[in-house]
């Protein structure tokens, strides 16, 4: 009997580690759409400076503002950036500064990425470890072995 109750621990145990790390594991995906998407989003803006810089002033471009649509304006200074540096503060920058800056952006944002990817390939291999030792122990009890 005392084998029986120690596997049952084991299952209660085992149940609610599972049930965190899948928690992690959501919460991981989570974080890699959102680092996936900050990536998109400097790449763009990367490939946007680019295009800016081969652009002459008052060259006519057209400016996505959203849902598809898009705004036509004229390019004042090819060389002034306005670039967000965090917590809704923005500073005005060279093409080149803004250029380097969304690089180093971007490098943090890969090192981030690949760090959660690692984090999650370490907890899905956890969860199945622990769901084949799950199985294990079900068909055990189901069998009355200890």
């Amino acid at each position: 009997m005392a084998a029986r109750g120690k596997t049952e621990e084991e299952l209660r145990r085992l149940s609610v580690e599972m049930r965190y790390l899948e928690q992690t594991a959501e919460t991981l995906q989570q974080r890699i759409s959102m680092v996936n998407a900050a990536i998109t989003d400097s790449a763009y803006a990367n490939l946007t400076l680019d295009g800016i810089e081969k652009e002459k002033e008052n060259a006519e471009l057209l400016v996505p503002i959203g849902g598809s649509a898009y705004v036509k304006v004229k390019l004042a200074d090819s060389n002034k950036v306005i670039l967000g540096i965090g917590a809704g503060v923005s500073v005005e920058k060279t093409l080149q500064e803004a250029k380097t800056a969304l690089k180093e952006r971007l490098d943090e944002l890969e090192k981030t990425m690949n760090s959660a990817q690692q984090q999650f390939t370490q907890v899905a291999e956890r969860i199945n470890t622990g769901r084949s030792r799950l199985e294990t122990l079900l068909s055990s009890v189901k069998e009355g072995k200890p």
